[in-house]
């Protein structure tokens, strides 16, 4: 036989995938191709059918390996597979994602003098601005929270006719108005946990009244449902996940004065319970930022914007132990403009290293041991460093 291709075949074994060129009969089998006249058939007399049997992906199959693809990558898939494109905008990919276990961290940022916030891959390698928040000129200049939910970043604020939650959806790379909360508020706490953000406390954004109203957002269902009060009314205060209990540390009262006591809400008991004193050992400044807490491996840290100094909380003991400075200048303005974040099993702060004017952002990560005296933090080379340090809002996104 004249002229005949001898190619090699993808190898689909044991979980993995091989393209090999070893042509012994015993490793792989060779398929014999015979080549195309340039009509789409063979250059025999008459059309035949293909002599060779190249294995197809099914569509589950193909999916599941789409889906494995990092969420930084995606805009190249898109443009390579309509397929792709189709179960990125319907949610699918995520959804899978979820299903399997497979999630990477995104870091959403909103540095001072930006319009466009800035989402970052978990590494930190890659970096791209997303669409303007199509709102109004109160809301941009304003004060704003933010916190995300399955593959939505939320950005609470106040607009010219009130309190306004905006919507990101990652799937889409667009924003959407809403939905609001029962109670529009701002300077709450809140966390995440999987597809569910908790909200409570807050100063309501018309009346100004300090809230100990709490409620819970399902992003697959886009709704929000009002759970139990507080124990407590408090404004600026901070919330985190624990222990599978939503926690809400200090604040103040609607008499100013600062609050040393947290409160958990438990969901099976539908309860929530007071946590007496969890701040005493924490000094409290003023003018400052709300407490700045993150959760990693099911342990509670702070940085103390007073000392700079890292704390992490004893349960048992309900108090607090240095684990040595941070490597940003969260005491340059008591708290403020610094990010302080969960990153999976590791801690994240950006920020400046000095109070200089020109001072650059700049981003460290420490892989956190409450048994230790004194963490290590690991500098972060990127290309995006070029933002102003001060640090508007963060939020975290597993998806």
């Amino acid at each position: 036989m004249a002229n005949r291709k001898v190619l090699p075949i993808w190898n689909f074994s044991g979980g993995t995938c091989r393209f090999s060129h070893n042509s012994s009969a015993e490793k792989m089998r060779n398929l014999e191709v015979s080549p195309s006249n340039g009509n789409g058939s063979s250059s025999g007399s008459e059309p035949q059918d293909a002599d060779y049997d190249v294995p197809c992906l099914s569509d589950e199959l193909e999916t599941m390996i789409l889906a494995r693809f990092p969420i930084s990558k995606h805009w190249k898939m898109c443009c390579l597979s309509k397929r792709f494109l189709t179960l990125l905008k319907s949610g699918e990919i995520y959804k899978i994602r979820r299903m399997i276990g497979f999630k990477e961290p995104s870091v959403f940022m909103l540095a001072s003098g930006e319009k466009n916030w800035c989402v970052f891959d978990g590494h930190f390698r890659s970096c791209r601005k997303l669409p303007i928040i199509p709102s109004d000129y109160n809301f941009e200049w304003g004060n704003k929270e933010s916190f995300s939910a399955g593959t939505n970043l939320f950005v609470s604020g106040k607009e010219v006719d009130g309190g306004v939650v905006w919507r990101y959806e990652l799937a889409t790379n667009e924003w959407f108005k809403g939905p609001c909360m029962l109670s529009p508020r701002c300077l709450f706490a809140s966390a995440s946990c999987g597809t569910m953000v908790f909200v409570a406390g807050g100063i309501e954004t018309t009346t100004r009244e300090v809230l100990s109203s709490a409620e819970k957002y399902n992003s697959e269902s886009h709704t929000w449902e009002p759970l139990p009060r507080m124990l407590q009314k408090r404004k600026f205060c901070s919330g985190c996940y624990l222990d599978n209990k939503f926690y809400v540390l200090g604040g103040q009262n609607e008499q100013k004065k600062d609050l040393t006591c947290g409160e958990f809400f438990d969901e099976e008991t539908n309860t929530w319970n007071l946590v007496p004193h969890i701040l005493k050992d924490i000094p409290f400044s003023t003018p400052r930022s709300p407490l700045l807490v993150a959760v990693a491996n099911n342990e509670l840290y702070t940085i103390d914007s007073s000392s700079n100094e890292l704390k992490v909380y004893l349960k048992r003991s309900n108090s607090w132990k240095k684990l040595g400075p941070v490597p940003v200048r969260a005491d340059a303005q008591r708290g403020w403009g610094v990010a302080f974040k969960s990153l999976g099993n590791e801690l994240l702060v950006v920020g400046a290293t000095s109070a200089s004017y020109c001072a650059m952002m700049k981003i460290y990560t420490c892989l956190p041991d409450p048994h230790v005296e004194k963490l290590q933090w690991k500098q972060i080379v990127c290309s995006s460093t070029n933002l102003n340090p001060f640090i508007h809002n963060c939020a975290v996104m597993l998806a």
